[in-house]
């Protein structure tokens, strides 16, 4: 259908390159909305015409809404694309690139790439599948060609292998002041962390402030009818969900427990759907000390080699002649920031909220006195299928994050990436950075919050209708391929570094 679809849009002149961006099913709204993604401006006469073209393969029970965007992208960032596609499909070719094996040319028509592939390799099949996922992204014609390098397999580069050094982070506790037993059988004096809460045990003693508490019902195995109890505690230092399965003798206790009680609980954590869970055992009354400010918690240091994800040299060709202001603010210089953007499988940043979404993509540049310099990306196996929404969304699909790293191989190398550097992002501080803080603390690696928001940034300095990526990066006269974090995080850099030059100063680091 999709491909019949195009072929009818295609005969439009200015939409002739025309890829579709997204086709979304809101069904609260009972709307179906399409995104296409041009190389050329176009007419309103032919605006209309592909909504026609369009409402004829969308069924009539539902409306139809046709978004229609200009795409070009610049040489830097198709190729980016081409190391990306080489990555995921010539991996043995991948690992022989060097920076200048690359080229990209723009034509009128699109663009033109050579790769410089060694005579020891084949070239079969290359080209094709790098203009096919090419023109996934891009709107316009590819033309590539690959040619001999005199390069010889003496004269790579081979690292060696390292393997970092293990470190086990200390697990953090406190004395629980005035403890009371409300139905427990001895007296607590430690409590964990809620923080440092993410091991498996079978005695865990954690105490806190009850922020919310439910009872709920459920059917046990005998088909009787039993309470128990969701309950969210804070201890100053995170804040954590817990279950609790009522007894006969003690329930009408428990039930007189309410939001702002300081209660103790002894139970177990333990994993389950691959997250870790808290089952109170029993419920006691406690305090954290008096005027509680929780110790720095110790980090692993820095790993001494990246074992997975190794950053890229990345040269912006782009960046010399886009803007009319080619000078580096001062406050850049003697700085490092990296700046990121995640794709995950979902909204949920706060583990007391439920399961914890997990991170399937990260894009991230490192900006040195006011240039990009390094690129570091990765595709992450969430260990969990990709929902139609999040496909749609970033078309990224199940087989693009089949073979990638977990998490746990991922973090540290990207914890290295951002080592001594000032996190940059837009809209950070609400979602990315609680992401890429949560997962890296549950391995052991704990950022010291230095980060700058691009979105509160923008709305300081510049009027705009709204505030989202796109429509600052239109301002700037950017265009990207919105909804995958490498091209996210590229866009995020240029405009984090034009809005410094707007301030002339660094905003107040979050």
């Amino acid at each position: 259908m999709t491909d019949n679809y195009l072929n009818e849009i295609h005969k439009l002149e200015n939409l002739k390159n025309a890829i579709i961006g997204s086709m979304v099913l809101d069904r609260g709204k009972n709307c179906v909305t399409v995104k296409l993604f041009t190389d050329k401006a176009f007419t309103e006469e032919e605006r209309e015409l592909a909504v026609s073209i369009t409402r004829n393969y969308i069924p009539e029970y539902f409306d139809c809404n046709l978004i229609i965007s200009k795409l070009t992208p610049d040489e830097e960032m198709v190729r980016n694309k081409i190391i990306e596609a080489i990555r995921e499909n010539f991996k043995t070719l991948f690992v022989t690139l060097q920076g200048s094996d690359i080229s990209v040319q723009k034509t009128e028509e699109g663009f033109n790439y050579t790769i410089c592939i060694m005579s020891a390799l084949s070239p079969n099949g290359v080209c094709e599948s790098v203009t096919e996922y090419l023109k996934k992204s891009f709107c316009g014609e590819f033309y590539g060609k690959c040619v001999s390098s005199e390069r010889g397999a003496d004269e790579l580069e081979v690292e060696e292998e390292h393997e970092n050094i293990e470190f086990e982070v200390p697990i953090r506790s406190f004395t629980i002041r005035d403890f009371k037993i409300l139905e427990g059988t001895e007296k607590q004096t430690q409590a964990v962390y809620l923080s440092d809460l993410n091991f498996e045990s079978e005695k865990i003693v954690v105490c806190g402030v009850i922020e919310d508490i439910q009872e709920r019902n459920y059917t046990n195995s005998r088909n009787q009818e039993k309470s128990y109890y969701s309950i969210t505690l804070n201890d100053n230092t995170a804040t954590m969900r817990l279950t609790y399965f009522t007894r006969q003798k003690s329930i009408e206790k428990i039930r007189a427990l309410k939001v702002g009680d300081s209660i103790v609980c002894t139970g177990k954590s333990e994993l389950y759907k691959g997250f870790l869970r808290f089952t109170a055992n029993y419920i006691d009354y406690g305090y954290m000390p008096e005027n509680f400010v929780p110790e720095r918690r110790t980090s692993k240091p820095v790993p001494d080699y990246y074992s997975i994800i190794k950053p890229r040299p990345f040269t912006d060709i782009s960046q010399a002649d886009m803007f009319s202001d080619n000078t580096v603010p001062q406050c850049l210089k003697g700085k490092t920031f990296v700046v990121f953007d995640l794709e995950t499988t979902g909204l949920n940043s706060s583990p007391s909220s439920g399961n914890m979404d997990r991170i399937i993509e990260i894009g991230a540049y490192k900006v040195v006195d006011g240039a990009i310099s390094e690129s570091f990306t990765t595709f992450i196996n969430p260990q969990k299928k990709l929902s139609e929404e999040i496909i749609n969304l970033t078309g990224i699909t199940e087989e693009m994050v089949s073979d990638a790293p977990a998490y746990e191989k991922v973090m540290p190398d990207f914890f290295k990436f951002c080592s001594g550097s000032i996190l940059v992002g837009h809209n950070i501080a609400n979602f990315d950075f609680k992401f890429v803080d949560y997962y890296c603390a549950s391995l052991g690696y704990m950022f010291e919050r230095k980060i700058i928001d691009t979105l509160p940034l923008a709305q300081e300095l510049l009027f705009l209708s709204n505030y989202k990526l796109n429509t600052i990066a239109d301002k700037f006269g950017i265009t990207f391929n919105h909804h995958r974090a490498i091209d996210d995080a590229y866009v995020t850099a240029k405009i984090f570094i034009e809005l410094i030059k707007i301030k002339k100063s660094l905003p107040k680091l979050q």
